[in-house]
Parts: structure tokens; sequence; C-alpha cells
């Protein structure tokens, strides 16, 4: 009997606990933060280390201007598990409206490279890099980049598969090697692509008046510094253990007289020419060289088609990004035909290795390219195949809002409503104003279609009370005059 007590009660918590969450989900949504923390700090007395829980609180005390309540909370979503991309996310958003913008990029960071395809990291990127130059005036004083997330070194088994992350990375044109002292070449061949870090931390260091700065939470900057240098110091002594440079060095002759000539700038090595690589194909058209972009991906294409599956053992996910590479190239470019058909082998490949995240990829870029070309049910097709592997609220937002954008042009306006609906909800779940200001656009544009010219007029003016919040001129100048006609309907 008392087993079957027990077992009663378990479920009674177990559904009391799943209201309370759900109950705390739904006062976010309405805004009524408030209440909602102490729906989760209820459920939090039945299950104390629930990270869905934390994160939905941390959330709340954002909204409500505590970012330190929140960066708390975060950091408790992250305790058994600090690969928690979601926990990650809210701790750099945390950092982020506590004007710590170096620290929350590096977390943006973090988290890009554990979901390359939840475009809140992408975004998040931009907005800390953007806060970075401008609080301090000139992009020059500090660049803390894509390398400088130190304090998630990848491990060598990590480092051996080529990620396609590295594609949807901005990343700045590498210069051209200078020659070195044999000492320097020795470190720098150690760090690999951390090196440049390295060389960043050394420079802070001698920034006098930025030493002497503390952390929000009180922790010297001189002393983070000096901790992430010597974790460097601990990974370069390691990996020159595990094989020692002169060793590298006369492997890597052995190797280049087997190796034909064209192949001997890659050292013969794989995994790191093909990271390399990928990196500098991107840095290219972020640049704006597309031409250089898709010369070296289809360079690299030609080397590792000729390799074997010894040598690269995820192949077919290599060759997928270097599709992906030149078909975004070739969009750059205006080539759209054969845009379309490397986006087309990315996907071939993606299904191959039965890669969720990289099908999503695929899928996405394909429905650009159709929709660029104004096939706008072709773009659709593709578009409505991705919505079972979206992973971030962000990309559910503009992906809805694309798909109702192209039924819209089709002339099929109760579609475009329905995925602006979505859209519309899915932005007020992540609170991004500025895709409130789309959705709400585009829902008010298919009921002005539709004839119904109170909800158009309605949804006009979210969208304009949420451009006054974001203070943008041009959309408020813009939206007023939609709304101004639809009233005059």
């Amino acid at each position: 009997m008392s087993e079957t007590d027990g077992d009663h009660d378990r479920k009674n918590s177990n559904g009391v606990f799943s209201t309370l969450v759900a109950n705390g989900d739904w006062l976010y949504l309405k805004g009524e933060y408030r209440k909602a923390i102490e729906n989760y700090s209820s459920a939090l007395t039945l299950k104390p280390g629930d990270r869905t829980c934390f994160v939905g609180r941390s959330k709340c005390y954002l909204k409500m201007g505590q970012a330190g309540d929140a960066l708390e909370d975060a950091e408790a979503s992250l305790q058994e598990d600090a690969t928690f991309f979601e926990g990650l996310y809210q701790k750099a958003e945390a950092l982020y409206h506590m004007g710590e913008f170096e620290f929350a990029l590096v977390f943006y960071h973090r988290g890009q490279k554990l979901r390359p395809q939840v475009q809140e990291f992408r975004l998040g990127i931009q907005k800390a890099q953007e806060a970075i130059e401008n609080s301090v005036g000139s992009p020059s004083s500090v660049k803390l980049k894509i390398k400088g997330d130190l304090s998630f070194l990848q491990k060598d088994e990590e480092r051996a598969q080529p990620i396609t992350a590295i594609q949807h990375l901005t990343k700045e044109k590498q210069q051209q090697p200078q020659k070195t002292p044999k000492k320097k070449m020795t470190t720098k061949q150690l760090l690999g692509e951390f090196y440049s870090d390295k060389k960043y931390l050394e420079n802070l260091l001698k920034d006098e008046n930025l030493v002497k700065g503390k952390t929000k939470g009180g922790e010297p900057l001189k002393d983070v510094i000096h901790g992430c240098l010597t974790y460097l110091d601990t990974c370069m002594e390691l990996w020159s253990q595990e094989k020692p440079i002169g060793s590298r060095e006369h492997q890597s002759k052995l190797k280049q007289k087997k190796c034909p000539k064209a192949h001997r700038d890659v050292t013969c090595d794989p995994t790191q020419f093909l990271l390399r690589s990928l990196d500098d194909i991107d840095a290219e058209l972020t640049a704006g060289s597309a031409e250089e972009s898709l010369k070296k991906a289809e360079d690299v294409m030609k080397m590792v088609q000729g390799w074997s599956e010894k040598e690269v053992p995820n192949k077919k996910e290599v060759l997928g990004s270097l599709h992906s590479c030149m078909g975004n190239a070739l969009i750059k470019i205006g080539d759209m035909e054969q845009a379309l058909y490397h986006h087309q082998k990315d996907l071939e490949l993606a299904k191959q290795c039965k890669d969720p995240d990289e099908m999503s990829r695929a899928l996405d870029n394909i429905g650009r390219v159709y929709a660029q070309l104004g096939q706008f049910s072709q773009a659709i097709e593709f578009w409505e195949k991705k919505i079972p592997l979206v992973r971030g609220g962000l990309e559910k937002t503009w992906l809805f809002h694309e798909i109702g954008w192209c039924f819209l042009e089709l002339g099929r306006p109760e579609e475009a409503r329905g995925y602006g609906v979505r859209s519309v909800a899915a932005a007020d779940h992540i609170g991004d104003e500025k895709w409130q200001i789309n959705a709400h656009v585009l829902v008010a544009q298919a009921e002005l279609k539709l004839g119904n010219v109170e909800s158009c007029v309605s949804h006009f003016e979210k969208a304009l009370s949420c451009a006054r919040l974001q203070e943008d001129e041009d959309a408020m100048k813009a939206i007023q005059k939609a709304l101004d006609e639809a009233k005059q309907q």
C-alpha cells in the first residue's frame, strides 16, 4: 500500500511541476514576469536542479531589468551540463545586458560552435561586436574575434572533424604570413588557430588601464587574462608531448617527398588544411570577394575528391560544406542556376549522412535561391521541409515570415496570414521586437488582401508600436503611411 501511495505522490508531484512550468511559460508570453517567476520558483522547489526552469526564470529577470539575477539563473542551468545551449544563450544575453560585451561575445561564440544552425547565436555575435566597437569608438582598439573563445578550446578529436559551423562564422581575411623566429613558429604550429588569441591576450596585458579593471563579478581582468594564457600554455605543452615539433618537421619533410608539389603547402595534413581552407573561403566571401571565395572552394574540392575515406572519414560532410560555400559565392555573383546546383548537391550529401543540421542548411539555401528567382512555390516547398528541423525561436520566426511572404507574392493571402500569425507568435516568444515588426506587417498585408480592414489596422498599429520601441525612424514612417492608407479603405 505504501508503494502505491508513493507512486501516486510522485505522479501528483510531476503533474504539479508540469503545470507550474506551463503557467510560467504562459505568463512570460503575456508579459506578467513577476507571476511567471513565482511559478518557476515553485516548480524549482519540486525539482531544484531543473535547467528549463532556471532558463525560464532567467528570461523573466532579464525582461524586468534584473540582469544580475538573470545571469545567476543562467549559470545555474549550466551546472550539470556546460554545453546546454539554451543556458549558454541566456548567459550571453545576461552578460550583454550587464554591459559585459566581450564576455557575452565569448558565450555567443561558444553556443555557435555547439549549435551552428541556431540563428540567435549568430545575431548575438553581431550585436556584441557592434556594441564593443561602439563603446570603444574604434574597431581596432578591441578585436575579440571569432577565434577569441578561449574558454572552450576543442579537443583534438573534435578538431579532427571539419566542422560545418566554420562557414557560418564571420572572420577577417587572414594576413599573409611573415617570417617568424624559430621559437615563435613552433608556438604557432602548436596552437594553430589559437595562436592569434595568445598574441591578442599578450597585447591586452600591455594596456595598463585595462588590466586594472574588474568584471561585474569583481574578478580582476588581469587575472582573467593570465588564466587564459596559462590555459593556452598548458594545451601547448600537452600537444607538444603528444607529437614533438621536431618529429613533426621530420615527418613533414618525408611526406613532402611523397606528396605532389601542389599539395606541399598543406603539409599533407587533411584536417588542418580543411579547417584553414574553409576559414579562408568564408573570409573571402565575407570580405566581398565572391569570385576568389569560389575559386578557393573549387581548388579545395578537387583535392578532397582525390582523398580516401581513411584520410577524411567524414568526406561527404566536407564535400557538402564545400558545395554550400560554392553555392553561397555563386548567389553573390548572380549565377543562380549554378548556385542551385551546388546547394542541391549539399542536400543530397546531407541526406546520405543523415545529418539534420546540414539538411536544414541546404533546404534553407535552396529556398533562398528559388525566392530570389521569383519561383515562390518551389521556395515554399523546400522551406516547409525545413520546419521540422528548426531548433531556435528566431529561426522559426524568420522561416515562417519568409514562407508567408512567398504565399503573399503568389496571391494566397489566407496561407500568408497563417504563417504570419505563426511568425508573430515565435517573435513574441523570444521577445524580438524587430521580427515582431516584420511579422505584424506581414499579417496586416494579408488581412488587407482578405478585406479585413479592422484586423489589418490592428496589426499595423502593433508593428508601429514595436518600431517606436526600436526607435526605427524609417520603419515608423513606412508603417505609418501603410496604416493611413489602410484606414482609408
